[in-house]
């Protein structure tokens, strides 16, 4: 028979808008710049976040005396010219509408325009750009080349992922979850919580389920500009930070501002086990901009026989 767990089998910790960042220092983010001549060619835009060195290299050196970041201080530390190189790291992220120029001038003489701003929502800050004029050059076609092979690499990863989830059960209970069909599910309410913020509301409730243990977070956005959109969650073994699988579905892949959204994780009962031994586990939730949403810390008796 099945026996509700003790209040303290399940614990949860949420640090709201917290200053933890989410960076994936692991997966640098590379791009390719062409240059023309032409005069009608607009300056090209460099995605900066806090913190974060975004790192400039070009096909010949920099003039230091004619390489200018207007406007830097109180928003970057010195702009660094080394070599071929250019190095700008934000003190702090950069508002929605905030552009700096950027005047990079080569030795020979040659002046090459950038904005820098903060990156879209849908992506990360520049790690590294390479600046090239000569589209036919070696370097320019292998670094190209890079950049397509990239691509092609996350999209085949991605189509890859969306092709087990759809014949995944957890995924296929997650989004039983976010449906609200929730009595189709194996899945006993456990706890609630209900944490105010003045960008989001999250209301968070734990499920013991027959083998399975699940987390239903419903996110109101109070921002009344940007959408609040989940940048990555992560499922670790606590103590040991042995990564786990969570599965994963969403109402909306970007909570526009006003509106609510419904976030389920599933995790299966063996995401507990560790070196043959029951073990606790902790879900990080990230937001679009790297802060720490929420850790939800969860008992493996939530994953009941």
């Amino acid at each position: 028979m099945w026996r509700p767990l003790p209040y303290r089998a399940v614990s949860l910790l949420v640090l709201l808008a917290s200053a933890a960042l989410a960076q994936d220092r692991e997966s640098s983010t590379i791009r390719t710049f062409i240059v023309s001549d032409h005069p009608a060619e607009e300056a090209h835009r460099l995605a900066v976040a806090g913190q974060v060195a975004t790192v400039l290299r070009f096909e010949q050196p920099c003039d230091a005396t004619r390489t200018r970041l207007l406007g830097w201080e109180g928003r970057f530390e010195p702009p660094a010219v080394m070599g071929k190189l250019v190095v700008l790291v934000p003190l702090r992220d950069l508002a929605d509408d905030e552009r700096v120029p950027l005047l990079v001038t080569l030795t020979d003489g040659t002046e090459l325009p950038f904005l820098v701003g903060p990156p879209r929502e849908e992506a990360g800050p520049d790690q590294q750009v390479n600046v090239f004029r000569n589209r036919e050059s070696y370097n320019a076609v292998l670094s190209a080349l890079y950049d397509s092979l990239g691509r092609e690499s996350l999209l085949r990863n991605e189509n890859e992922r969306f092709r087990k989830e759809e014949t995944s059960p957890d995924h296929a209970l997650a989004a039983l979850l976010v449906s609200g069909d929730i009595k189709q599910t194996p899945f006993r309410l456990m706890r609630k919580w209900l944490f105010k913020e003045p960008d989001a509301d999250l209301n968070i409730e734990a499920f013991s389920g027959k083998l399975k243990a699940a987390v239903l977070v419903t996110v109101k956005n109070h921002d009344s500009r940007r959408p609040w959109r989940l940048k990555e969650a992560r499922l670790m073994t606590t103590p040991g930070g042995v990564m786990r699988t969570v599965a994963m579905r969403s109402t909306l892949p970007a909570i526009p501002p006003g509106e609510e959204g419904l976030l389920a994780f599933i995790v299966d009962k063996s995401a507990f086990v560790d070196a043959g031994r029951p073990t606790q586990l902790v879900l990080e939730l990230f937001r679009h901009d790297g802060l720490r949403q929420a850790i939800v810390v969860l008992d493996h008796r939530l994953a009941r026989e």
